[in-house]
């Protein structure tokens, strides 16, 4: 884990902050598409129900330049491997300013190795660790939890861009290992409004039975 973390943390920055900044560049909503499903099904074996005024983001075009810069800063083999296997599986967007959920994924089948619970924290810090690089961050709360079968990481902050002091947002980071690969949800959220939208949106993972990714009030206790 310790040089998986690293590759996580240049990919999920490039991903994360070339998508969010493609997403501010453009203040006004793109029309909805009506198509769009209220259900996220991913091959790694879990799926992600949505609010649909929430919109459905095309990451394809995001995903390739985010890959390439992340590989642009890798320094080995090991951060080049994490930078072309990770993928955006779900990008959304509601309101102006924008607030967004994301889900970024690390297939084992691609990146050759696999992951246990003992390895959860470092990758969710690694993931939650890209966007630090770009903000101000306080108020850092972190947990872990069960859902089902699978244990869950977690943790919110407060986070303002050091680009632009303006723009502020809380941003979560829940992660799970999967049997298929690494997974977390990501949100980017302007208010409580939003953060609950990605809370509570069901999600089932793999054959555990639907439930909220996170339970209410779990934060409330926790420690920085």
């Amino acid at each position: 884990m310790s040089k998986l973390r690293p590759a996580v943390l240049l990919l999920t920055n490039a991903l994360l902050l070339t998508s969010a900044g493609a997403i501010a560049q453009n203040d006004k909503p793109a029309a909805a598409n009506p198509a769009a499903p209220s259900v996220y099904k991913s091959d790694l074996g879990f799926s992600y129900g949505y609010s649909p005024d929430w919109e459905l983001i095309d990451t394809k075009p995001i995903t390739p330049a985010a890959q390439q810069q992340a590989a642009a800063s890798a320094t080995s083999a090991e951060e080049k491997k994490g930078a072309a296997c990770a993928q955006i599986g779900l990008m959304l967007k509601h309101g102006d300013p924008a607030s967004i959920i994301m889900t970024v994924a690390l297939p084992y089948d691609c990146y050759g190795s696999s992951f246990t619970d003992d390895d959860l924290p470092g990758f969710g810090k690694g993931v939650s660790g890209g966007l630090k690089q770009n903000f101000n961050v306080s108020e850092t709360k972190t947990a872990t939890y069960k859902s089902g079968t699978h244990s869950l990481w977690i943790e919110r902050a407060i986070a303002v861009s050091k680009g632009d002091p303006g723009r502020g947002y809380t941003i979560e980071t829940v992660c799970g290992m999967l049997k298929k690969g690494a997974t977390c949800w990501i949100g980017m959220v302007k208010d409580d409004a939003a953060l609950k939208v990605m809370e509570q949106s069901l999600v089932t993972l793999e054959s555990d039975a639907p439930t909220a990714l996170v339970p209410q009030n779990l934060l409330t206790q926790a420690k920085p």
